[in-house]
């Protein structure tokens, strides 16, 4: 028995449990009575029999947060070699195309491990980032490909082959995205907006899911990231992953252009999109502060329909995009502020709605990326879960609290003490707990 946690809230669950884990996996999960011992099997522990314990005090334990989509190859870049004063989309890539030339293995590892870091120590246990292939080297993935073995002790790292200048529109764009999914990325993607035509753009996605059926590789695809409303690729999209059957196993991130389509389009769409049982992953920061950006007032926001799709059914995730880069100066890789953002961007602030938050950087990731079937607190997966410095989805949207214990594979890899305020009022000083001033009755 390597590990017991007690006093633990559940989601949606009453009362409070302990949780007691064995080879990395969750061995048993039982409420709690007074003085309570663990019963696993045919056999009894008692808490001195542990290697570690950890008290939850009544907080709030649930499976790690999953970052959906980010850019591992780009953090930490912002300013490298000139800022993005527009604050566009187009102006981002273009600045990165100027920073590709200096990248070095080492350049990307020691980056992209330092917002891992980051993204770890807050509950992050599971991160699949998009990597630029659009270089003949293939430098930045086979950085992450090394990095992704590097830190499997910790965290579970997907890659995605990104061909950020287009598959038919940059030189060898095929071969080298067939060359990246050999060498090992999880799934393939596609810009199918960024191409020079739509035609090139409709092209890009059938070579896409050519290579991802010869590979049986998943697919993730940034997917009309643009205020154009005649942009359509997600349409194609999700056709091709009906008529394949490849369906949950294909990703459209971003689709900011459902914003502006009209809703009699969006109304047809929708039923192809049910059909197709494709996922999406949203990101408010960073498309909130690209999108809308040549719009005279009133602007537009630019986030996807995130509200329409879960009504409809569909599976959405959230993703940070960036992390000091080109494209966003801004960011650290805190999953509940981007829910809090997708929350108040998409008037999803009912009773019933701001769960969904928490939910989409939990299970709804944990689905975009493929990998229920070793996820969540359930007995006989494995052991890895993080303890919330809150008591239910409502605090943890609405304080964005930090994380007080992250366990991966039954081992504590990370804790953290919350701060504490002292308060100097009137003639004397105190200190007083400011985290929970409110009491959320269910």
């Amino acid at each position: 028995m390597e590990l017991l946690v007690k006093h633990a809230r559940l989601l949606n669950r009453k009362g409070l449990y302990q949780i007691a884990v064995h080879e990395g996996k969750i061995a048993s999960i039982q409420e709690e009575e007074a003085g309570s011992i663990t019963d696993v099997g045919d056999r009894v522990y008692s808490p001195e029999h542990l290697e570690q314990v950890i008290d939850a005090e009544g907080l709030l334990l649930l499976p790690p947060y999953v970052e959906s989509h980010i850019h591992l190859d780009a953090v930490l870049t912002a300013g490298e070699p000139r800022w993005n004063e527009s604050g566009t989309l187009f102006e981002g890539i273009q600045i990165w195309s100027e920073r590709k030339p200096f990248l070095t293995e080492e350049d990307i590892r020691q980056r992209a491990l330092l917002a891992l870091q980051w993204l770890a120590g807050q509950g992050v246990l599971h991160v699949r980032t998009h990597v630029d292939i659009c270089d003949p080297q293939l430098t930045a993935l086979k950085s992450l490909l090394a990095l992704k073995n590097e830190v499997s002790s910790w965290v579970n790292v997907q890659i995605v082959a990104f061909p950020q200048m287009g598959i038919c529109s940059y030189p060898n764009g095929a071969e080298l995205l067939e060359e990246a999914l050999k060498l090992g990325a999880d799934a393939a993607g596609a810009i199918p907006h960024y191409e020079f035509t739509r035609e090139d753009g409709v092209q890009s996605l059938h070579i896409l899911f050519e290579l991802a059926q010869k590979y049986d590789k998943l697919i993730d695809v940034h997917c009309d990231e643009i205020d154009d409303e005649q942009s359509r690729f997600v349409e194609v999209l999700a056709a091709l992953a009906y008529r394949t059957g490849l369906k949950e196993r294909v990703t459209a991130s971003h689709t900011t252009a459902m914003h502006s389509y009209s809703n009699a389009y969006v109304s047809k769409l929708m039923n192809l999109l049910k059909l197709s049982e494709i996922n999406f992953v949203a990101n408010p920061l960073v498309n909130t502060h690209l999108q809308g950006r040549f719009d005279p007032y009133p602007k537009r926001r630019g986030m996807t329909r995130i509200k329409e799709l879960l009504g409809a059914g569909l599976n959405v995730s959230l993703g940070t995009d960036c992390i000091i880069d080109p494209w966003y100066p801004l960011g650290n890789g805190n999953m509940l502020q981007v829910a809090n953002m997708a929350l108040h961007v998409g008037h999803m602030t009912g009773n019933q709605e701001i769960p969904l938050g928490v939910h989409m950087v939990t299970e709804g990731g944990a689905r975009s990326l493929n990998i229920m079937e070793g996820y969540g607190i359930e007995v006989g997966k494995p052991a890895n879960f993080i303890i919330a410095d809150g008591q239910d989805p409502w605090e943890l949207i609405r304080r964005m609290p930090v994380t007080r214990h992250v366990v991966y594979r039954g081992k504590r890899i990370a804790s953290t003490n919350p701060s504490e305020t002292a308060l100097y009022i009137g003639e004397t000083s105190q200190s007083i707990d400011l985290r929970n001033p409110f009491i959320r009755s269910s």
